[in-house]
């Protein structure tokens, strides 16, 4: 079992670019690049205040996948 953090397709369907979701979550492009990549998973503070700025329950930035 996989899990993956979906934020990248989610922050695309709202048309969001990675710098606008920096400004509005105060996490570094980097940061948010690492965490999109699924190369670094967010602390649970970080994925709240992305849920926030993508106005998405916390649930919906996760996908869980079984092999």
């Amino acid at each position: 079992m996989v899990i993956k953090f979906i934020v990248k397709d989610i922050r695309k369907e709202q048309r969001l670019t990675l710098k606008q979701l920096s400004y509005k979550t105060g996490i570094s492009t980097t940061h948010l690049n690492d965490i999109e990549s699924n190369y670094k998973m967010p602390s649970l503070i970080f994925a709240i205040k992305i849920a926030k700025a993508l106005k998405v329950n916390i649930n919906d930035l996760y996908y869980i996948e079984r092999y």
